[in-house]
């Protein structure tokens, strides 16, 4: 909780749920990231919260942009950021949003499949192109499932392939889950990686570029190393595996850049128990998994919250507001809120800044998406 946003929310009054975002926290945040790792380039994840302040913002700090469909193309384009900053880093991709995109000036493509890259070299001849390698991701509280990636043989003939499709081979990305909390997992990648930059070269092709995706955490409610912590173990990772000739680094934040910056305020609708004999109150907020909160599914992220009162706590349910089952953040997961907290009173949620609106349902229920605000 900023001075600023304390102020907004004092102020403005605003209708829950509502989304505050400091976006000083947002420069301070990538400007951390650019001293303690300045060797590589800052790609930020759109996804993570594709509000035009925030895109605006970053492009004037000189930021680049990973980018995962048409629309967020055109959104960056429009905040004034030139195409050579942009990578279209969906490895699902039509054709038609392929030749857009190459179009505009856009080079830079990531892949995993044959198929893909069949699309890619019938509309962006020449591009640039990277091969995403699949990661088991232990460690991360996001992690990702084998939707996205491929092994390293497969990696390796792909690339190979791309060359002799006239594209360019440029490089290897992975993503090592998101809110990795494992440092180590780092230097697992680089090194596969490693590997595989030798096998390729064996085979005439000198890639130039690692993408080390996403993962670095934003701090929710368990403690999370700084960001210079991890800084030094992606540095020593490259190093161990690369020696001096490191190729060019990218990253692509997204969390670990917004998420800190933002705070939900919610409302509490409902207060009830299950039987008479029940400890445990089902907690209602005005906004669930649907209204912006759907990393609590399987309860991954846990978020920090502030709630009114004083004295005794005791262990809650909480859940959001719809008519879905599925509508629970948190149960096995035990919270505890105060035992005076009533209906009406509002509930902070902390570090909210990323994956919130940008999951937030349009209409389901009828309830509006998460509103937000920027200051």
């Amino acid at each position: 909780m900023t001075a600023k946003i304390t102020q907004f929310l004092a102020e403005q009054r605003p209708e829950t749920p509502c989304l505050v975002v400091d976006l000083d926290i947002i420069a301070d945040n990538y400007d951390a990231l650019r001293r303690f790792l300045p060797v590589a380039q800052v790609f930020y994840a759109v996804k993570a919260n594709p509000a035009k302040e925030v895109i605006s913002l970053l492009v004037g700090l000189g930021s680049c942009f990973d980018t995962a469909s048409r629309p967020e193309i055109e959104q960056v384009l429009a905040a004034g950021a030139s195409p050579d900053r942009i990578s279209f880093g969906n490895t699902i991709k039509k054709q038609k949003d392929i030749a857009w995109a190459y179009e505009q000036g856009v080079r830079l493509f990531a892949f995993d499949s044959e198929a893909e890259l069949q699309k890619l070299a019938q509309s962006a001849p020449g591009a640039k192109v990277f091969c995403r390698l699949l990661m088991t991701c232990e460690g991360a509280e996001w992690p990702l499932s084998r939707k996205f990636g491929c092994d390293a043989e497969m990696a390796r003939d792909l690339l190979i392939k791309a060359r002799d499709l006239g594209l360019e081979p440029y490089g290897i990305s992975f993503h090592v889950g998101s809110q990795q909390t494992r440092l180590d997992q780092w230097d697992i990648a680089v090194g596969k990686t490693a590997m595989l930059f030798t096998a390729l070269n064996e085979a005439g092709i000198e890639l130039k570029m690692i993408n080390l995706g996403g993962g670095l955490p934003a701090r929710y409610r368990d403690d999370v190393a700084p960001v210079d912590d991890y800084a030094s173990a992606i540095m020593n990772a490259m190093t161990k595996h690369f020696g001096n000739d490191l190729p060019l680094m990218i990253v692509e934040p997204g969390r670990s850049l917004v998420g800190d910056s933002g705070i939900i305020e919610a409302e509490v609708v409902l207060i009830s128990r299950k039987s008479y004999d029940e400890d445990v109150r089902w907690v209602y907020l005005d906004i669930g998994k649907f209204g912006g909160l759907a990393e609590t599914m399987d309860e991954s992220i846990k978020y920090r919250l502030q709630a009114p009162g004083e004295g005794p706590s005791g262990p809650v349910v909480l859940a959001g507001p719809t008519c879905d089952s599925a509508d629970i953040l948190y149960e096995k997961y035990q919270y505890q809120m105060p035992l005076s907290l009533k209906v009406g009173d509002k509930v902070r949620i902390l570090a909210t800044g990323a994956y919130t609106t940008s999951y937030s349902a349009v209409n389901f229920n009828g309830f509006e998406p998460l509103k937000a605000y920027y200051v």
